[in-house]
């Protein structure tokens, strides 16, 4: 496949596997420069030579985004491969942490959750934006599935999440001046290495209702991860014009309908995550 002329320049992290592969392939059928960040080289190596088949605008980069000191290994592949460019993030590395009750967790295995889920995220936004800044142009795409309800037994996995939704409507603010759009989306129960990962776990780890749960995702393949890039693209396009500071569901959600009552949802409290009053449910207490 030929670039377009207007291609964009698209940086996916955990992009070598599960959700962050097929949204890779998605912007490759579009046109678009992709750069896949991940710390498994494997991976990015296999993911290149796949795709490579039918686009050659793929690049790879082996970094760890929970580790600091390789940020500047990113800045200078952005400056030399990407000529200082980057119109698209998608922060979509993440692992669900330690399973269980919260005291038989360790504190270090919360701190590697956060570290990759938030501080990742976080510390990815920090490196793009000055160069969103200068077109005065950029979509940021965060993932937040987990983060909006309680999640027993998976409390650094939800608490991570809960944190990125504050941080994407909060990021969305500082830098609407700035053309820049941040969104938060949920993916849904796809099935992923997290879903492998919880099936390897005991159901009384894990709770009994949510193993079974799992047991049914699996066995009928669970949530579209083509619908997350679809919904992802369309927000790299603009296609809901200056939409920010939302969590938005790409299995629950109609596309259509946010694009019609865009200027509503923006100015309003829809679609983000709010305290509830009595008076919000017409109690008079």
């Amino acid at each position: 496949m030929k670039p377009k002329i207007d291609q964009k320049h698209i940086i996916i992290t955990g992009g070598s596997g599960g959700i962050g592969k097929i949204i890779s392939h998605k912007f490759l059928q579009l046109g678009d420069l992709v750069t896949l960040i991940s710390r498994n080289i494997e991976h990015l190596k296999n993911t290149k030579e796949e795709f490579s088949k039918y686009s050659k605008s793929i690049h790879i980069l082996q970094a760890d985004v929970s580790n600091h000191t390789h940020f500047s290994k990113i800045e200078s592949f952005i400056n030399s491969k990407l000529n200082k460019k980057v119109d698209v993030l998608i922060n979509a590395a993440g692992v669900y942490g330690p399973i269980g009750r919260l005291e038989t967790t360790k504190a270090n295995e919360w701190e590697e959750t956060f570290k990759i889920n938030v501080y990742g995220t976080v510390n990815m936004c920090r490196l793009i934006i000055p160069f969103m800044k200068k077109s005065n142009n950029g979509t940021i795409i965060n993932f937040s599935g987990g983060g909006d309800g309680p999640f027993p037994n998976f409390t650094s996995y939800s608490a991570s999440k809960g944190a990125i939704i504050r941080f994407t409507e909060s990021l969305a603010s500082e830098l609407i001046e700035f053309g820049i759009t941040v969104n938060a989306i949920a993916p849904g129960a796809v099935n992923t290495q997290l879903l492998d990962k919880v099936l390897k776990t005991s159901p009384d780890k894990v709770g009994k209702e949510f193993y079974e749960k799992s047991l049914i995702q699996k066995s009928s393949g669970g949530a579209s991860p083509e619908k997350t890039a679809e919904l992802i693209a369309l927000l790299a396009s603009g296609y809901f014009g200056k939409l920010s500071g939302k969590i938005l569901s790409s299995i629950h959600d109609d596309f259509q309908k946010i694009k019609t009552n865009s200027s509503q949802i923006i100015n309003s409290d829809i679609y983000n995550l709010r305290r509830i009053k009595p008076t919000d449910k017409d109690f008079k207490w």
